[in-house]
C-alpha cells in the first residue's frame, strides 16, 4: 500500500520505511533538467521530502509548470532558467538558488541523446553533445562544489548511464559524454571529500520519458508501439525503467542515509549490466 500522490507517493508500511527517513527540510536543491522526464521526477521527489528545489531548465514554460505543480501539491519550488552549456546562463541560475537559501544538494539531469557511430557523427553533432552532457556538468558542479565547500559540504548527484560503463553501437558521441560524466564524478569526490562534499551517479539503462517517444515517433512513424516493444524486450526485466525509480535511487544519494556513500556509479537498469 502506498500513500501520496503520483510521483510524491512512499511506502505507508513503517517495516517498509519510517516517514523521518530519507528527509531533506530544511536543504535547497538545485536540478537541471527538471522540465521533464528524469529531472521532473528528481525535483517532484525531493520536493515531497521537504527540499525547496530549484527547477532548472530552458524551457521556461514546461519548467514553471513543474515547479507550479510542486508547489500545488504544498511543496516548495522555485524555477531558475538555465541553459547548462553557457557559463554565464549557469552562473545566473545559481545567482537564483543563493536568494532561495543555501545550496545543500546538486542534481545534474540535463542532456539530450544522440544516435550515430564515429563515421555518422560530425563536428558539430560531437561538440553539441559533449557541450550539454559534459560541459554543462563541469559548469553546474563548478558552481556547486565552490558553494558547498565554503558551507560545509553537501550532496551532488549526477545522471549518467551504463554507456558510461560499456559500449553500446551507434552511441559513440552519447557514451563519450556520458564516460566524462562518470570519471568527472569519480574525481569530484576524490578531491573534495575532505570538504563534506559527497558526489555519485546514476547509470540508467533505458527510462521511458518522453525522449523515447519522440525519437520513436521521428525515425518509426506508424511502428512506434512495436519499436517500443523492442526497446523494452532487450533489457533483462523486459521493460524499461521509469522516471520515478531513477528519482528514488537519486532520492537516497541526496539524503543523509547515504552519508557513507561517495565516489559510486550505481547501475539503475532492469538487470542489464549484472546479467551481461
Amino acid at each position: 500500500m502506498f500513500v501520496g500522490e503520483g510521483a510524491f507517493a512512499f511506502p505507508s508500511n513503517p517495516k517498509c520505511m519510517n516517514d523521518s527517513m530519507f528527509r531533506l527540510d530544511g536543504k535547497v536543491a538545485f536540478v537541471t533538467g527538471a522540465a521533464s522526464g528524469i529531472g521532473a521526477a528528481v525535483a517532484r521527489m525531493l520536493a515531497a521530502r521537504g527540499a525547496h528545489v530549484l527547477v532548472g531548465d530552458r524551457d521556461t514554460e514546461a519548467g514553471e509548470q513543474v515547479a507550479g505543480e510542486i508547489r500545488a501539491a504544498a511543496g516548495a519550488a522555485t524555477f531558475a532558467a538555465i541553459d547548462v552549456s553557457d557559463p554565464a546562463s549557469v552562473e545566473a541560475a545559481f545567482a537564483v538558488s543563493d536568494g532561495v537559501g543555501k545550496l545543500g544538494i546538486l542534481v545534474c539531469c540535463a542532456g539530450i541523446g544522440f544516435v550515430g557511430g564515429i563515421l555518422g557523427t560530425t563536428p558539430a553533432d560531437f561538440e553539441r553533445v559533449m557541450s550539454v552532457n559534459a560541459k554543462g556538468v563541469f559548469l553546474c558542479c563548478q558552481q556547486a562544489v565552490t558553494r558547498l565547500k565554503a558551507t560545509g559540504g553537501g550532496a551532488i548527484v549526477n545522471i549518467a548511464s551504463i554507456a558510461s560503463k560499456v559500449s553500446l553501437s551507434e552511441r559513440f558521441a552519447y557514451s563519450a559524454s556520458k564516460g566524462a560524466v562518470l570519471m568527472m564524478t569519480r574525481s569530484i569526490a576524490q578531491d573534495h571529500v575532505a570538504d563534506g562534499i559527497r558526489c555519485n551517479c546514476v547509470c540508467p539503462a533505458r527510462v521511458h520519458t518522453g525522449l523515447v517517444d519522440a525519437y520513436l515517433a521521428k525515425n518509426y512513424a506508424g511502428q512506434e508501439a512495436e519499436k517500443l516493444a523492442e526497446l523494452s524486450a532487450a533489457q533483462p526485466m523486459g521493460r524499461m525503467g521509469t522516471p520515478e525509480e531513477i528519482a528514488g535511487l537519486v532520492l537516497y544519494l541526496c539524503s543523509d542515509e547515504a552519508g557513507f556513500v561517495t565516489g559510486v556509479a550505481y547501475d539503475i537498469d532492469g538487470g542489464v549490466m549484472g546479467m551481461r
